[in-house]
């Protein structure tokens, strides 16, 4: 399978930022993971972005900028408070910063760089894989673009405020109200507490350049259908027309398994013979190259990767609706995923450790996560593809709260204007990984409106995947699934004949480690433990209960919370700092695979 590149061309350090490395030293948080002392800002994330669209030359621009927090209202500042590293949040230990923005000041940064030569002339994209949440952005002195949203990656094409030679400058300029504000945040919070935490401002995901011809691959959908062995691919190609056409290989490993050519921005079908289907025990993945030709020639060449699986509803062999995975039930367990770090915030302090929380997910014997009210980088996805992990994602919440019996909100046409522009942005940006199987809109009724019309737009916009109309409460009797909330639980849904029952979350069971707390005291959980045993026997308790409910009603699927602690909610499997996976793990395995065999009569 394809592996993101480390073939481009880095940006070396040359710059205002770049001869003072040696005095960039990382903010002290009350607890810091181990792959924090492997963060410099040479090697703050290299990897390569975006692994479903791959090219050679690009430029990654991670590592030392300036920065300045200044008042709302003024302009671009005269003079700088220091440098940070980007791309942790400014709030976080890792950034060497670690201070707060509020939503009256807004936050600027520079840096500069020098364009190699074989760029010079040739068209050149600048990207962010995300800003928290609004960004505008100057290239020498240029005003290129500006973009709302605090989850979803974007781009500004910068060839023509670039100069012929030497230093060239980034300027960008962030506002970000938090919690003052109606945007999509999620769990961010001006005033930390109980299971509110963190805010991220900022830049928190990788900046990156790349080049390209003057008509290119603007982006690739890919959709499996395993019943008709077939990949239907589009290939969205800026500026391309008649002239244009695609050609598009699949590979297993080196061997060439499907080819397929046609034109530009239309949909085209890989055949795929005897395809080997992805699911979490056996995660195969296809290669697949994809060349834009104008008249027969290449102009533009990408790598990227797919896999053959279907999710639908359908009945077992007994009769009961379920989840089915390539058309078969398999339970489906999995934490409660919230994707956040004690040193680095919303950002993971590298790519081993994005990829740990994974493999210890896998590890206890889990197939599932539910990414709660947080959207990752693209490399997240990346490793749950790879690694075989199913995922439930949820739309990051935003503007008013309702109760379990209360009606939809009413929200502004503002607001409900970018709510539905960052819940598209985030099904085009990541709708290609097999790992997603789910799209949550609304959590316990956290900004939840016209969920009928939301509902049904997911469906129809992509039709491959289920949609869980809300998880929790206030339940519209839409979507594909019947979600409930119990803490500790389990419980389940009334059988209902036409979506599946599932516990969006249960457990909750807390244990404060000595020695591994953001806070010494005072710390929060659903339910409280002394000891690694005494924990492990609740969660045996409670998965041996689980085990009843499989049965009768008929649950598809559990989400336990949860993966770690965060900050003063010790619910987590692992310690905030993911030095301690907290149960024992032969026996957090052994009842979790006990799930595989027939439930219990009673």
């Amino acid at each position: 399978m394809i592996r993101p590149l480390l073939l481009g061309l880095l940006i070396a350090l040359s710059t205002p930022a770049g001869h003072l490395m040696a005095q960039w030293t990382p903010e002290e948080a009350p607890i810091m993971t181990r792959w924090a002392s492997e963060v410099t800002p040479a090697s703050v994330h290299q990897e390569y972005p975006r692994p479903q669209m791959v090219r050679k030359d690009w430029l990654n621009l991670n590592g030392l900028w300036e920065y300045a927090i200044s008042p709302r209202n003024e302009d671009n500042p005269a003079d700088w408070d220091g440098r940070i590293l980007v791309p942790f949040p400014i709030e976080s230990a890792l950034s060497g910063v670690m201070s707060r923005v509020g939503a009256e000041e807004r936050l600027w940064y520079r840096r500069t760089f020098e364009l190699p030569g074989a760029w010079v002339n040739r068209r050149v994209l600048l990207h962010f894989g995300a800003i928290d949440w609004e960004a505008t952005v100057w290239v020498n002195g240029r005003r290129v673009g500006e973009h709302r949203g605090g989850y979803d990656p974007f781009t500004f094409d910068i060839t023509g405020a670039l100069i012929p030679d030497g230093e060239q400058e980034i300027l960008i300029a962030v506002w970000d109200p938090t919690d003052a504000g109606f945007q999509p945040r999620g769990k961010q919070v001006s005033r930390p507490r109980g299971i509110w935490y963190t805010p991220t401002t900022g830049i928190w995901q990788t900046v990156w350049m790349e080049t390209v011809s003057p008509t290119c691959i603007d982006r690739l959908q890919m959709v499996p259908d395993i019943d008709n062995a077939t990949l239907h691919l589009t290939v969205e190609s800026m500026g391309a027309d008649e002239t244009f056409s695609v050609e598009a290989t699949a590979l297993d490993n080196s061997r060439v398994v499907a080819r397929v050519s046609g034109p530009a921005n239309s949909t085209l079908a890989l055949q795929i013979a005897d395809p080997k289907l992805w699911s979490p025990d056996s995660p195969f993945l296809y290669d697949l190259k994809v060349t834009l030709l104008e008249h027969g020639s290449a102009v533009d060449e990408v790598e990227s990767y797919f896999g053959m699986r279907k999710i639908s509803l359908g009945q077992d062999k007994e009769g009961v609706l379920r989840i089915l995975l390539n058309n078969e039930f398999i339970f489906q367990l999995g934490p409660l995923d919230q994707g956040f770090w004690p040193d680095g915030l919303y950002t993971a302090p590298t790519d081993e450790a994005l990829r740990y929380d994974i493999e210890v997910t896998k590890q206890l014997g889990f197939n599932m996560a539910r990414k709660h009210v947080k959207i990752e980088p693209d490399r997240w996805y990346y490793w749950c593809d790879r690694l075989g992990l199913l995922v439930w994602q949820d739309m990051p919440s935003g503007d008013e709260y309702i109760g379990r019996n209360d009606p939809d909100i009413e929200r502004t046409a503002q607001s409900a204007r970018q709510f539905e522009l960052e819940l598209k942005r985030t099904i085009d940006a990541f709708g290609n990984h097999p790992c997603i199987v789910m799209w949550v809109p609304f959590n316990e009724g956290w900004g939840q409106y016209d969920t009928e019309r939301i509902a049904e737009w997911i469906k129809a916009y992509d039709p491959s995947r289920l949609v869980n109309n809300t998880s929790g409460w206030a339940d519209r009797g839409v979507g594909d699934v019947h979600d409930i909330h119990s803490y500790p639980g389990p419980a389940a849904p009334d059988s209902e004949p036409d979506r599946a029952l599932v516990l969006g979350e249960f457990g909750g069971l807390g244990y404060p480690v000595t020695g591994h707390l953001w806070q010494s005291d005072r710390n929060w959980g659903y339910r409280s433990f002394d000891s690694s045993e005494t924990l492990t026997d609740a969660y045996e308790t409670l998965l041996r209960r689980l085990h009843r409910l499989i049965g009768d009603p008929g649950l598809s699927a559990a989400v336990y919370t949860q993966t770690t602690d965060v900050e003063i909610e010790v619910n987590g499997l692992m310690t905030y700092d993911r030095a301690l996976i907290k149960m024992d793990v032969e026996r957090a395995l052994s009842a979790r695979q006990s799930l595989e065999k027939p439930p219990p009569d009673s």
